[in-house]
């Protein structure tokens, strides 16, 4: 293999580009937006400056690896952050629970709320690092290929007791209600049910308190041109402005791409960072793999769709710490409403991300970037017109902040916008327009998530949340890492 061709410059996409590059092999990136980044795109206006996708960033050395592969360092093209607390968690009544790296902090806030759940905390904390080594290091960065992947894995699944839900697990170390909330969220931020999703997810609480979470310096956006720069520099190619329209082959290869406008990329490998379904029931089209491998993937659970509230306001607000968790009163019904039952509910919970308190160039002075996301039901579950329930879902968001913030808010706003389902979709080709693809299940994990590389068209391989080991800037750049070993051995 000495040319590949890359469909998507996400966190994944770029990602594969800079191992593919720095092993030498010519790697031309395809994208058909006209910024890199995909969900971690940016918009600015009259000063502002938003993220649209993910505004924290846990294990910062699975990404400064990416420099080192070629003896650079990421502290060159970018500035990361730190951001403390990592969250704060907000109830109805007014309690708040700071979520810190602090281990003394940490335990501070833990006795405030539930002093007889310290010891149970500190066997969650044991239990969290040994899934963190055999997780996130052992098996997420190692492509799931074969069956055998599958069997070797169920000892280590049945030793954690992998079945149980994330929530469910936290519940037996720590038995306050809220704790057990805080405790086991982060999966959420990666579009996986806390009360379904595996208790494999415990290990992103070692990753967070270990490594710390991260804020890039002009947002995350500045993280991903960092990417480019690096990319670029390593003398690879990115074409902006002109998506993809298919992959072409030639029998059981993939010899290349064209594009809408015409263009097209040979490669001696073709890798897709685009939506799992997409590549398959659009880019693949032409080959009898693509129609039936889509048609397969409709039988999967897909992950929630997401409302984002973009707003700049007059006035800062060091009070309001980077990041907080806006909780609802009815949180399990709420979960429950959102990836089951496909409902709306009247009351949400509210992740709410507030960039300019660490970094205030993100706004004019004496004034502040603010992004609420709440999740919401995916398309497929939901079909509403979201040009009618978008406005009522925005004042919904702005009603809560006001009550539990700042309370003149409406007053205060310079700059508003908001994304919604049918945005994913349109945007970024997303599968029932969900923010995150494929739900993260154990169901749906290792060898039973889409693999890394093709099981009929064997130069095809995927990048990316859909594919293992999964969501979060960690887990698709893990996914990267996975890929680039399979084609780098397949070059062998």
């Amino acid at each position: 293999m000495n040319k590949a061709v890359i469909i998507g410059a996400g966190f994944g996409g770029l990602a594969l580009g800079l191992r593919l590059q720095a092993a030498g092999i010519a790697t031309t990136i395809v994208e058909g937006r006209d910024q890199p980044g995909g969900r971690a795109g940016a918009w600015r206006r009259d000063g502002f400056t938003f993220d649209t996708g993910p505004v924290l960033i846990a294990d910062p050395d699975c990404l400064a690896q990416l420099w080192r592969l070629s003896g650079h360092s990421m502290a060159d093209d970018v500035t990361l952050l730190p951001v403390d607390p990592h969250y704060r968690f907000h109830w109805p009544d007014g309690t708040t629970f700071d979520h810190t790296a602090d281990e003394t902090r940490l335990r501070a806030e833990i006795a405030r709320l539930s002093p007889a759940d310290l010891t149970g905390y500190q066997r969650f904390l044991d239990y969290s690092a040994s899934v963190r080594r055999e997780g996130y290091e052992t098996l997420a960065p190692v492509a799931c290929q074969e069956l055998g992947s599958l069997i070797r894995a169920l000892p280590t699944l049945a030793q954690y007791q992998a079945w149980r839900s994330i929530h469910g697990m936290v519940a037996r170390f720590v038995k306050d209600e809220r704790l057990r909330q805080a405790l086991s969220f982060a999966p959420l931020l990666a579009g996986a049910n806390p009360a379904a999703a595996s208790a494999f997810h415990a290990g992103l609480h070692a990753v967070e308190r270990e490594g710390g979470l991260w804020f890039p310096k002009g947002g995350t956006n500045a993280l991903v041109a960092a990417m480019v720069t690096q990319f670029e520099r390593l003398g690879g190619t990115l074409h902006l402005g002109d998506p993809v329209a298919g992959i072409e082959t030639v029998g059981d290869r993939a010899t290349g791409v064209t594009t809408r406008a015409g263009r097209r990329f040979e490669g001696d490998a073709v890798a897709s960072n685009a939506d799992i379904m997409h590549s398959y029931a659009d880019l693949l089209a032409g080959h009898t793999r693509g129609p039936r491998r889509a048609q397969a993937l409709t039988r999967k659970r897909w992950g929630p769709s997401a409302f984002l509230l973009h707003f700049g306001i007059e006035g800062t607000w060091p009070g309001i710490p980077h990041s907080m968790v806006l909780l609802g009163p009815r949180y399990q019904a709420w979960l429950t409403d959102i990836f089951e039952h496909g409902v709306l509910p009247a009351e949400n919970c509210i992740i709410l991300h507030h960039p300019s308190v660490t970094d205030p160039d993100l706004a004019p002075p004496g004034h502040s970037t603010f992004q609420a996301i709440v999740p919401v039901p995916h398309l497929g579950k939901l079909p509403v017109d979201w040009r009618a329930v978008g406005p009522i879902l925005a004042g919904r968001i702005l009603d809560e902040i006001e009550h539990r913030l700042i309370p003149d808010i409406r007053g205060r706003i310079k700059v508003q916008a908001t994304t919604a389902p049918p945005d994913f979709a349109r945007d970024l080709h997303a599968h029932h327009g969900s923010a995150w693809g494929l739900e993260p299940l154990l169901s749906q994990s290792g060898w039973l998530r889409p693999h890394n590389r093709d099981d009929v068209i064997g130069n095809l391989y995927f990048v990316g949340a859909d594919t293992h080991p999964g969501g979060g800037v960690p887990g698709v750049v893990a996914s990267a890492r996975a890929t680039a070993a399979l084609m780098l051995a397949d070059r062998a």
